[in-house]
């Protein structure tokens, strides 16, 4: 986004930032120097002022397991996180890109909320994680869809909005916005924002809860952005755009589990004006570092049998497959070392 704000002030050729992404999605072109399809001149100039490398996130660490790829990522600022890759078995694969390091929103099941807020990725460090040769190497297909679910609360990133204009940007990395999915706990202004100007994105808001007082124990940000008004949003989104909303809502044992919840979440996706364009995703809570200690998963067959009460109550609801737990990979999970008991590990400092 800079860079391309730079070129058009600068009244170079507007081939030439296609050619500057062509380099940049290669998986041989590291530094400005060498792209070599720009003038040396150009290329002087970006260095000096944007520093010579031509990605601004370096890979430090991948783990692996069966499925999932999880690659923690160095920011030129220091700042660290963690962007994941699901490989199905039906043959496609997903990405879960983070949009800050760290999160200031203190939801009790995450452990990323346990980090504190280091602080907003811009727009580059947010498309980077999709657009990084890393994935493409030795010809593998990039990801054919993106999810904002990684390290902290998308929406109250303001650059998030510039990365999904560059996501979806023909001229850019050319992707669906309707292979995009936002996910929130709720931060209702900029939800309003996103339902505006990107319409055709999926969201997936968190409940975690029916009950307020419970949910902001769990999502301490319903004190300020209540769970009413943000399917209040959602609820004319629905209306207007005939998109399917997605409810996430993770289980936890004697925590949010019980009959009453399974009856108050129903009737509050029943009483949606289009509540046939609502999905409840179910989620088995994952052990996340930083989180009370009291948090236990519930039972596979809780979870189960959760799914279908919803189901037989009129609600659409799936079980949600959950990957990468083995490698701290999933729901919850991400927290880029910041929480290791490791002593040489510093935070940077923090942006005013």
């Amino acid at each position: 986004m800079r860079i391309r704000d730079h070129l058009a002030q600068t009244s170079a050729p507007a081939f030439r930032f296609g050619q500057l992404i062509a380099a940049w999605q290669s998986s041989t072109a590291e530094t400005f120097a060498d792209v070599h399809a720009l003038p040396a001149g150009l290329r002087a100039d970006l260095a000096e002022r944007f520093g010579s490398r031509l990605h601004p996130l370096t890979p430090l660490e991948v783990q692996r397991d069966e499925q999932v790829e999880k690659v923690l990522f160095a920011a030129e600022s220091g700042a660290r996180i963690e962007t994941v890759v699901s490989h199905y078995r039906a043959g496609w694969d997903s990405m879960c890109v983070s949009s800050q390091a760290g999160c200031g929103l203190g939801c009790t099941f995450c452990a990323t909320g346990a980090v504190g807020l280091v602080r907003n990725l811009t727009a580059d460090e947010i498309v980077a994680q999709v657009m990084h040769p890393y994935w493409t190497r030795e010809g593998l297909p990039r990801p054919a869809s993106v999810a904002f679910m990684g390290m902290g609360e998308a929406l109250a990133n303001p650059h998030v909005f510039d990365a999904l204009t560059l996501l979806t940007d023909a001229g850019y990395a050319g992707m669906s916005a309707r292979r995009m999915t936002v996910s929130t706990v709720g931060f209702a202004p900029n939800l309003t924002r996103l339902v505006d100007e990107h319409p055709q994105v999926t969201i997936t808001l968190s409940v975690h809860s029916p009950f307020a007082q419970e949910r902001a124990r769990i999502i301490p940000l319903e004190e300020r952005f209540p769970l009413a008004q943000n399917l209040d949003i959602l609820d004319r989104h629905a209306a207007a755009s005939r998109r399917k909303v997605f409810l996430a809502y993770l289980l936890i044992a004697g925590v949010n589990d019980s009959n009453d919840h399974l009856a108050a979440l129903a009737q509050l996706v029943r009483a949606r004006s289009r509540p046939e364009l609502f999905h409840v995703s179910v989620i088995r809570y994952n052990e996340a570092a930083g989180a009370p200690p009291d948090y236990r998963a519930a039972s596979s067959i809780r979870v189960d049998d959760f799914v279908r009460g919803l189901t037989v109550r009129g609600v659409h609801a799936t079980r949600r497959r959950q990957l990468g737990a083995g490698i701290d990979a999933a729901c919850g999970q991400l927290h880029a070392k910041y929480l290791a008991a490791d002593p040489t590990i510093t935070l940077p400092p923090t942006p005013n």
